[in-house]
């Protein structure tokens, strides 16, 4: 109750940030396709990350993984996807598994990592849990990406609970977990995430299928109401 509290004042004491054009644009370009993968079309491209579960087969042109768990790093989804002219982006864990998927390139990725590809500045952020560290270690140096898109920087978070270094973080829309078994320890923690990192446009994800709750979208939209837009795609 303490907590809830808290999170209730901070967000009385804040005021919705305006969201320009240009965010809006891009936001309407993101996809969520359940669990935590999302699909963004992007100038002529199309950007997988943690690509599961997919209903139909399409060609991404870069593809981003977070981590190697089998709901984030699903080689069959990949194979639905990836054409030898796909850029796959993931940690060597990751890559070590997909010696025989065909791409143009395969990169290794982990915090501090940054790259352009296509026009598209991508930097891997830490993802991990401070409470619930069994699942997802700091140790594992797993990882979010910030996707810069016409100067709009994009977060996906990972796995992740709130992590100190998301203060240090200013995006314009970011794509965070509401599931509470594995990634944030509750809606309010999400919230918070949310406003740590100055977001315009937050969207919810990895919920539905083995955590979380529509719900629990709803109720995140309603902490910050006023605050941020939340867009429950």
């Amino acid at each position: 109750m303490q907590t809830l509290l808290a999170v209730l004042v901070l967000l009385s004491s804040l005021t919705m940030k305006p969201v320009d054009p240009k965010v809006q644009k891009i936001a309407d370009e993101i996809e969520w396709l359940g669990q935590a993968t999302v699909r963004i079309h992007y100038h002529g491209l199309t950007i997988y990350i943690d690509p599961y579960q997919l209903k139909e087969t399409d060609r991404a042109d870069i593809i981003l993984i977070t981590h190697p768990h089998q709901d984030h790093w699903s080689k069959a989804d990949v194979k639905k996807i990836i054409t030898d002219k796909t850029i796959l982006i993931a940690p060597q864990a990751c890559l070590d598994d997909a010696i025989d998927l065909p791409a143009k390139e395969k990169i290794a990725s982990s915090p501090g990592f940054t790259t352009t590809k296509d026009g598209i500045e991508i930097k891997a952020v830490p993802a991990f849990n401070v409470v619930k560290t069994k699942f997802h270690p700091e140790s594992n140096n797993w990882v979010g990406y910030i996707l810069t898109l016409d100067g709009v920087k994009v977060y996906h978070t990972g796995d992740t609970e709130r992590i100190p270094e998301m203060k240090n973080l200013k995006v314009d829309i970011i794509m965070l977990p509401l599931g509470q078994t594995y990634t944030m320890n509750s809606v309010e923690e999400a919230a918070e995430a949310a406003l740590d990192v100055n977001a315009s446009i937050a969207i919810p994800i990895h919920y539905g299928l083995y955590e979380g709750t529509k719900a629990d979208a709803e109720k995140f939209k309603e902490l910050l109401n006023g605050k941020i837009k939340v867009e429950i795609k």
